[in-house]
């Protein structure tokens, strides 16, 4: 994948796929460490053993009518070929977490991308669902959950055309903050 972004998404929908109720992404960028770290932590139905070896090659899923499941091993080949790491950890009726590090200055470390227009998919994939997206960047933190959203809101939905005005402009002008 050619976004950090976009490693974000599909992990996330693993999540949802997984019946999570609770899903929470940090993504860390630290320029004095050089290093950029991703995890993204579910409740969901989890994996045994074996599912979690398995979930590493690219010609294992468990979602039906695909061949392939390239979001785990394309992340995982991400971290290592950037001097980083990858971790997966997984207890059957738990859920999982996924952590991988990154080498900042690496030459084939893809960009972190449209962080904008992620968290705004996530919040409205996750509308039923309790998301937490807390995103660092060289000590400046910027984190939005839907419990909290669902809190202020009420009963209105997300896709209220007020509440994605709304949403947009937070999220913009917070995103905005974090890269001055």
């Amino acid at each position: 994948m050619y976004e950090l972004s976009l490693h974000i998404i599909d992990i996330v929908q693993n999540s949802i796929a997984a019946h999570a109720k609770n899903i929470e992404v940090i993504l860390v960028e630290d320029s004095l460490k050089d290093r950029v770290s991703l995890e993204i932590r579910d409740d969901g139905v989890g994996m045994d053993k074996e599912i979690i070896k398995m979930a590493k090659d690219p010609f294992f899923t468990t979602k039906s009518g695909k061949n392939v499941g390239l979001g785990i091993p394309l992340l995982k080949e991400t971290a290592e070929i950037t001097d980083g790491n990858f971790e997966l950890k997984s207890k059957k009726g738990e859920g999982t977490l996924i952590k991988a590090t990154f080498k900042k200055s690496h030459i084939d470390l893809p960009p972190v991308g449209d962080l904008y227009d992620t968290i705004l998919t996530l919040i409205f994939a996750c509308e039923k669902i309790n998301l937490k997206f807390k995103y660092v960047k060289d000590r400046k933190t910027f984190e939005i959950e839907t419990k909290q959203l669902r809190s202020l809101l009420g009963n209105i939905s997300f896709s209220n055309p007020k509440v994605i005005k709304f949403l947009k402009e937070y999220i913009k002008e917070n995103i905005k903050k974090m890269e001055a």
